[in-house]
């Protein structure tokens, strides 16, 4: 259940913001201060999420996401 809300609270933000790129920034931030596990992430925005933690020097946060795979 509190997937589900916080989806909502996904898409609400991303409607807020607007921009696909900024809501990427905004969960690779999450993922980093531990507040969201990079599985939770939105599979539409982990590729752009998973780069946002590459240039951070932490995409080991992303565990075994392999972008080649998609």
């Amino acid at each position: 259940m509190m997937n589900l809300y916080r989806s909502f609270l996904y898409q609400i933000l991303y409607k807020i913001l607007g921009d696909e790129d900024m809501m990427a920034l905004l969960l690779a931030q999450r993922v980093i201060l531990g507040k969201l596990e990079f599985e939770a992430v939105p599979s539409t925005l982990k590729l752009q999420v998973y780069e946002h933690l590459k240039d951070s020097g932490v995409e080991f946060l992303a565990g075994i996401y392999d972008p080649s795979a998609i």
